[in-house]
């Protein structure tokens, strides 16, 4: 007859199946001793991350170890050596870095350790680091602007090099528009006011204004309007 588990062995599996849970959904883990600090301060402590997007548990070293799995060999033993508690961090990373770094300066008896963060281990100077970093959105919006501002340069660019032979090709269309509608030479009140001012022996002659036989005006017509 088989036995039923021992009553510690269930409470072991579910905590490193609730771990697994918490840690899969966390973006990364940091690790703290608490080794002194008051139930209330845990207490405290633990509402101010979870206003940052992230939660506190004690979980003993073997069993946390044994939750992440293969991850367990990038995790330095003195991350987990000692009482630790280990924040989960589901959102705003560097908030909840900052909360761990400002209660440590005021309760000497939490030590940040270090974390861990895209599977990649960090000493507790890096997560000091992280702390002093603006938030997630504000990051976000200033590489977007950095990487906006060549943009917007380059469209500026790419705008200024088609504006003149997008001028051109209105002002040939203009004229072939004016000359199929009206193949005769314009009349002189239609001509700029330095053209009427020029002296009368400068002005071309009408006969010379008109098409030749050589250079017909219909024949300038195909070429422009392709």
């Amino acid at each position: 007859m088989q036995t039923a588990p021992k009553p510690q062995t269930v409470a072991k599996a579910s905590v490193i199946t609730e771990t697994q849970e918490k840690y899969q959904r966390a973006s990364g883990v940091l690790f703290t001793e608490y080794r002194g600090l008051k139930v209330k301060e845990i207490q405290a402590l633990r509402k101010q991350l979870k206003d940052k997007g992230g939660e506190l548990a004690v979980v003993k070293n073997t069993l946390f170890r044994r939750a992440i799995g293969d991850d367990a060999a990038n995790v330095p033993e003195d991350l987990t050596s000692g009482p630790t508690a280990i924040t989960f961090i589901y959102e705003n990373e560097t908030d909840c870095a900052k909360v761990l770094m400002d209660y440590a300066k005021t309760h000497k008896n939490l030590v940040v350790k270090g974390g861990l963060l895209a599977g990649k281990a960090y000493n507790a100077q890096a997560v000091e680091n992280l702390s002093k970093l603006p938030p997630r959105d504000v990051l976000i919006s200033q590489v977007i602007g950095a990487i906006a501002a060549p943009l917007t340069n380059l469209v500026g660019v790419i705008e200024a090099l088609y504006a003149d032979p997008i001028r051109v090709i209105g002002a040939v269309a203009d004229k072939v528009n004016e000359e199929a509608g009206n193949p005769v030479a314009p009349k002189a009140e239609s001509a700029p006011a330095e053209a009427a001012e020029a002296p009368a022996e400068e002005a071309p002659a009408a006969e010379e204004a008109a098409p030749t036989e050589d250079a017909p005006a219909e024949e300038a017509a195909p070429e422009t309007t392709e």
